[in-house]
């Protein structure tokens, strides 16, 4: 069985889709990841976003693996963790740039298919009922109000010991989510028979318990 839970920069997804694998025992996918730490690695190699050549080789040469470790969710690339690192706002503040590219596109996704060929699967990012697995059994589509996810990132940046201002932070989030929803290749878009959430001013717990019941209503489980 695949979960395909897609939406904008910080309606929730990872958090939501991590706590609904965890409750079923399917394994969690997230695709956002892949794409940062392809951004995280062409930062480090000095590759700009705009050098497409060098981003498809390095997407096509990457070694991108996931961990369970402690009871978390660990991102590698090669042998080294790099799960904070994806996450730091230089990374953040390139992923669409990078992730907008076709090829860049192609490659992920077909290491993402490759993930559901022999687990359960609980999927998050942009395209994955849209793209990467059209023929989810269930597709959940969380989206949030501009403000909402702006306080929602901005408190997990101070958490890590990175400061930002609101303006600032609505700016990006606002940039990223024009990138994404109109890039060429695709583009962040509802599935249209997915099921929508609206996250704002619900608590994870909540958002969880919603999908769930939506879980139980398409299986025995």
């Amino acid at each position: 069985m695949i979960i395909a839970i897609d939406g904008p920069a910080a309606s929730g997804k990872s958090t939501v889709a991590k706590r609904v694998a965890k409750a079923l025992g399917f394994t969690f996918l997230d695709t956002g990841a892949m794409y940062r730490a392809v951004t995280l690695e062409a930062l480090g190699l000095e590759i700009d976003p705009s050098d497409t050549n060098s981003l498809i080789k390095l997407a096509n040469d990457i070694d991108i693996s996931f961990k369970r470790e402690g009871g978390c969710e660990r991102v590698f690339v090669g042998a080294r963790d790099v799960t904070e690192q994806i996450r730091m706002p230089e990374v953040t503040k390139l992923v669409s740039l990078v992730s907008k590219e076709p090829n860049v596109r192609r490659a992920m996704v077909d290491r993402q298919r490759r993930f559901a060929l022999d687990a359960n699967l609980v999927a998050e990012g942009r395209d994955v009922g849209t793209v990467v697995f059209p023929n989810a059994e269930l597709k959940i589509y969380l989206s949030a109000s501009l403000r909402e996810r702006t306080g929602r990132r901005r408190l997990e940046l101070e958490q890590k010991g990175h400061g930002i201002t609101l303006e600032n932070l609505e700016k990006e989030i606002e940039k990223r989510d024009h990138i994404d929803s109109t890039r060429q290749e695709s583009p962040l878009l509802k599935a249209e028979d997915a099921v929508e959430i609206d996250t704002t001013g619900k608590t994870t717990a909540q958002v969880t318990e919603e999908v769930m019941q939506l879980v139980q209503g398409r299986t025995s489980l």
